[in-house]
């Protein structure tokens, strides 16, 4: 690296940042921020971004799915050279807090911002990503921008997608003047680190400031119909009712079973349910619902898929009713680069840092970076496990160090460069 001083965090601006991001798409009733993917809040969010990325004369590029990539080139300038890249997201659920995603965005921006104060120039490029539909609110399947990025989506099918809205995702792109010209994965990262928050209970729990994120959770997503035959509430005896509702319940029992019974290993959610004709004194013809399954491990996910399978078939012939299931997402488990994972842990202890491994019971970006390049993440607390949620939280003193870690990091695999 080409050396002045030693790069430093500018702690104050990062928490500024974040600030600013934060009233984005503000709610001043409920206290949080919608910024959904590709609307106009989102619009300003990424101009926001972008402005921020000139102000470090950064090199700006948008690729055809919306993602947003900030370099500082290296003292070489060699434009071939695979970049080391941070990122995340910048899109938010309804109602959301002002941390998950942008928190790995801008406190990338810290980073390249700490060479830029400190004027030096690295000695390979580094790059700040912002993925595009990360959360899946709009658009399905979520964390989009990074699959497509990955090659795990083309970039057709992704800007063909219709949304909850009926807007077409390419269209939207174009609307808001973030569908850019460079190919998806047209530059493959070097390595890839992303700072998240943890958006669960364990760190704060066990009262741990790192979490140095090892492997990531398969996800298993799906629309399950059941079909049965409305009838009076008063008048069909039970041993004559097909009832969807009925039928509904019984597999979100079934849910927590498969759960509890894989030891503490497999998480099984139906988080969304609907039933038809939705009236109080008549049986459900029709019921609709989501099944989210998630497991660390590969084998153990699909025995979960299978015994729902299973059990969807028996209930079904009792019942006397139809069940159809449509599978809407499905991402394998992931393991992280064990040298990245081991060097986050190293920076943890040089700083005298509270650190454990850990495993990402979310979804994130890096999941889908990981299938191009060694990839990690390191986690912060959350105050209560609480995200999406204006009641969000990170101390900020537990913020900045994190952000000091993926700095430090950061210069130690330069070193390697």
């Amino acid at each position: 690296m080409n050396k002045s001083a030693a790069p430093r965090l500018n702690g104050v601006l990062l928490l500024e940042q974040i600030r600013v991001l934060g009233e984005i798409g503000a709610d001043s009733v409920n206290g949080g921020r919608t910024r959904i993917a590709l609307t106009d809040a989102e619009k300003a969010g990424r101009d926001q971004l972008v402005a921020w990325m000139h102000e470090l004369d950064l090199d700006v590029c948008i690729d055809r799915i919306g993602n947003i990539f900030g370099t500082l080139r290296s003292a070489s300038n060699q434009g071939d050279q695979a970049p080391l890249m941070m990122g995340s997201h910048i899109d938010t659920v309804t109602n959301a807090g002002a941390l998950d995603g942008c928190y790995g965005v801008l406190a990338g921006l810290a980073v390249l911002r700490a060479f830029r104060d400190a004027g030096m120039l690295p000695a390979r490029s580094i790059t700040v990503g912002a993925f595009t539909n990360e959360e899946g609110v709009r658009y399905q399947p979520d964390m989009m921008g990074s699959l497509v990025y990955a090659g795990g989506l083309s970039v057709e099918e992704a800007l063909a997608t219709v949304g909850t809205d009926g807007t077409r995702l390419g269209e939207e792109l174009r609307r808001i003047g973030f569908a850019g010209d460079l190919q998806p994965g047209a530059v493959i990262p070097h390595e890839y680190l992303e700072l998240h928050i943890e958006q669960g209970p364990i760190l704060e729990a066990e009262d741990t400031l790192i979490g140095v994120v090892e492997n990531l959770q398969g996800i298993s997503w799906q629309q399950v119909v059941v079909q049965g035959n409305a009838n009076h509430a008063g008048t069909t005896p039970t041993r004559l009712r097909h009832d969807a509702g009925y039928v509904a319940g019984a597999v979100v029992a079934e849910l927590r079973a498969i759960a509890r019974e894989s030891g503490g290993t497999t998480l099984a959610t139906a988080g969304c349910m609907s039933f038809e004709p939705n009236l109080i004194n008549v049986i459900a013809r029709r019921a609709t619902f989501t099944v989210d399954l998630r497991d660390p491990d590969e084998a153990r996910l699909v025995a979960a898929e299978q015994r729902l399978s299973q059990f969807l078939a028996t209930i079904a012939k009792e019942e006397g009713v139809q069940i159809g299931t449509e599978l809407l997402v499905r991402f394998q488990p992931v393991t992280f680069d064990v040298g990245l994972a081991e060097e986050i842990e190293a920076s943890a202890k040089r700083f005298g840092f509270s650190h454990r491994r850990m495993t990402s019971g979310a979804g994130h970006d890096a999941q889908m970076i990981a299938r191009i390049a060694p990839a990690a993440m390191i986690f912060v607390p959350s105050r209560g496990g609480i995200s999406h949620n204006p009641r969000e939280h990170t101390d900020e003193e537990q913020l900045l160090k994190g952000a000091e870690v993926l700095l430090d990091v950061v210069l130690q695999r330069l070193n390697r460069t």
